[in-house]
């Protein structure tokens, strides 16, 4: 009798068995009323909506690609998903206060919005500037991991034998993005093409000129040299913005200095210039 029950009874053997299967029917079937046929059904909806609404607003990287730049254990539907329950908590909240301050039905529906549009834009702001913080990272760490791997590559191991080294000594945003690469190669794909879709993924122009060069690994006798060259140059890009940035932070210096100043020469330029204009009125 327990056995006909769904709390007690055992899941079938084919149940048990599609996780472990590949392809699309590896996902377990879900019961009707469940939650994750609740996620089925609204989220095609909420990534829809979503990404009309990135459009909008000026957005054109895809939601998946940035979702996989912050090594994000979330794929675009779920995230989805949990966007429109963070929107649905700004609408929610903006309801009560309308009802709380009993505003005008007017000023009631603006508050409305806005909360609701504020909680879906805080999501999607969390993520961007997760992503480009990220890309920073990466920025600033790609020339050190690039001299490393051209020590490794001089000493004599092989493109993948470097990566796979460097990922595994290190924590940073280069070893992570090369522990994909390596999990990548481990799936059958080639080293050029997960190269490339690293460059894709991260999309920051220092990573699009070392990979080429990453990719004459099986045509170049002298690669160590060449990756070393090339890790010199990012050095540079490196020290030139950080040169810009110095250049930047002494001229903001100047704007509480020069505001200091002129308001009281201001004050002592007006006072006599108020008075001669007195006398002759006088």
């Amino acid at each position: 009798m327990l056995s006909r029950v769904s709390w007690f009874a055992r899941p079938p053997l084919i149940d048990r068995l599609r996780p472990y299967a590949a392809g699309p029917g590896a996902r377990r079937a879900t019961r009707l009323w469940s939650g994750a046929s609740f996620r089925d059904v609204i989220g095609p909806l909420t990534q829809t909506f979503g990404n009309r609404i990135e459009r909008i607003l000026g957005v054109t990287e895809a939601l998946e690609t940035r979702l996989q730049r912050v090594h994000s254990p979330l794929d675009s539907t779920s995230f989805r998903v949990r966007q429109l329950g963070w929107t649905a908590g700004g609408f929610g909240f903006g309801l009560i206060v309308a009802f709380g301050v009993r505003a005008d039905p007017a000023f009631a529906l603006a508050g409305v919005l806005s909360t609701t549009l504020l909680a879906f834009l805080l999501v999607e702001q969390r993520l961007s500037s997760a992503s480009k913080a990220w890309q920073r990272r990466l920025f600033l760490e790609l020339p050190t991991v690039a001299e490393q791997l051209a020590i490794l590559l001089s000493a004599g191991y092989s493109l993948g034998g470097a990566m796979l080294r460097l990922s595994v000594r290190s924590d940073g945003a280069c070893a992570r993005d090369l522990r994909r690469v390596c999990l990548r190669l481990r799936q059958g794909l080639s080293e050029t093409n997960a190269l490339r879709e690293w460059a894709d993924i991260a999309k920051i122009s220092a990573l699009d000129r070392l990979i080429p060069i990453l990719c004459l690994s099986g045509e170049a006798s002298d690669l160590g040299r060449m990756v070393s060259d090339e890790a010199r140059n990012l050095r540079r890009d490196v020290h030139r913005e950080l040169l810009a940035a110095i250049e930047r932070k002494a001229q903001q210096v100047w704007v509480p200095v020069t505001v200091a100043t002129l308001v009281p020469g201001v004050i002592f330029i007006a006072v006599p210039f108020v008075t001669a204009l007195k006398q002759f009125t006088d």
